[in-house]
Order: structure tokens, then sequence, then C-alpha cells
């Protein structure tokens, strides 16, 4: 049986829409899996880190207390399930080498189910804030979460990670002892 040109058209669109999307698909998880930024190269690797402080009504955290340590900043919500995968893998790597610091700021408007949520899910060794008013992940053009980055000692961006890591990756660990 011999199909008619539309219909031969149209199976072609649709195998051409599968490939895309799965195309798509990989790029993604290639994305998510290898940290890069959501365009071609973050403008701001290689400048310094924007500095902040926040203060969430039980301590306050400036970024640049932290100069002469190498600073993995996470942006990330109790909310977002990317985030709470990753955490563990942040609390592992924070035990694993001392020299590092997790910086884990918070974006909840909601400062209960913020307290709730730590009291919960401790996080040893870690820094953790609540920045309610996302002023500090603005600076760094960060809305979507788990994005973190990476600070050196000398207080620059080296590297930006979108969505959950596996923090003590071998090749992570490998980068981050060349810092």
């Amino acid at each position: 049986m011999l199909l008619s040109p539309q219909i031969s058209a149209h199976s072609r669109n649709i195998r051409l829409c599968r490939i895309l999307i799965a195309a798509f698909a990989i790029a993604s998880m290639l994305c998510a899996t290898t940290g890069c930024d959501r365009s071609a190269r973050p403008q701001q690797l290689g400048t310094p880190a924007p500095l902040f402080t926040v203060t969430d009504g039980t301590q306050t955290v400036a970024l640049a207390d932290y100069r002469g340590r190498i600073v993995i900043l996470n942006f990330w919500a109790t909310w977002c399930a990317p985030c709470v995968e990753e955490l563990p893998t942040l609390v592992a790597l924070a035990h694993q080498d001392p020299q590092i610091t997790v910086l884990a700021v918070s974006t909840d408007d909601d400062a209960d189910a913020y307290t709730r949520f730590l009291a919960d899910h401790p996080m040893p060794g870690i820094v953790t804030i609540r920045d309610g008013a996302q002023r500090s992940n603005t600076l760094y053009g960060s809305l979507r979460f788990p994005e973190s980055y990476i600070i050196d000692r000398n207080g620059t961006l080296r590297r930006k990670f979108i969505g959950p890591q596996v923090w003590t990756s071998p090749e992570l660990a490998d980068y981050l002892s060349k810092l």
C-alpha cells in the first residue's frame, strides 16, 4: 500500500519533532551534569564575585568574610526538590574538605518553613542563611534553583552550576583541588 504524499510528509514531520525533542533532552541532561550556564559563557566568570551581606533575624553572613577560602555559593529553596536532592552531597563535601566553605543561601520567603526544614534536615558543616528578599541571588542573576558558584580564594568567580550536582564526584573533587 502506498502512502499519499501528505501522510508521508506528516510522518517525516513527526519523526523530525521526535528527533529534536530527544536532542533537546540529551542537551539538557548534559548541561545539568556538567554545570554549564544558560548562556554560552557566563559573563561573570573570571570577575570578582558580587559581595553581599544577609541578615535573617538570627544571624548575619557576609560573603567578604570568606575571602581567602574556596567558597561553594549555593542558592536553593526548601520547596525545590532538586535543591533538597543535592544538599546531602554539599554536606558530604563540607566534611571531606574543611578548606572549602559551603555557603547555602535559601531564597525561601517563608521563615517558618525554612526553620522547620533545618530542624528536620540538619546540614552540619554548611553555612546556611535565608535571604527571603532574594537580594543576594539577584546579584548573580540566579532566579531558578538550585544554582551554585565556585569562588576561588581571591574572590573570583570560577564556575557556575545549574541544577543539582554530585559535589563529591571525582571530577568536581579534582577541579576543587586545583584551585
